[in-house]
């Protein structure tokens, strides 16, 4: 594999579960979302980010239609 220093510089920035909680909530803010409706998506979140590991995350968005 070769040396990509835009994935380099990428992989050093901070990434927590907050930062994505963040961007959903930009996302479904800027679709017009209700703020019930990004609470309820926030909340269940927390329980996704806790019982879902990464690969399963990465596979079950690639293997959706979204």
């Amino acid at each position: 594999m070769s040396y990509d220093p835009v994935l380099a510089a990428m992989l050093t920035q901070p990434w927590n579960n907050n930062a994505c909680r963040g961007y959903v909530i930009y996302a479904m803010e800027n679709c017009g979302f209700s703020p019930e409706d990004i609470r309820r998506v926030v909340v269940e979140l927390h329980y996704v980010f806790d019982f879902t590991g990464l690969e399963e995350a990465q596979q079950h968005y690639e293997n959706s239609p979204y």
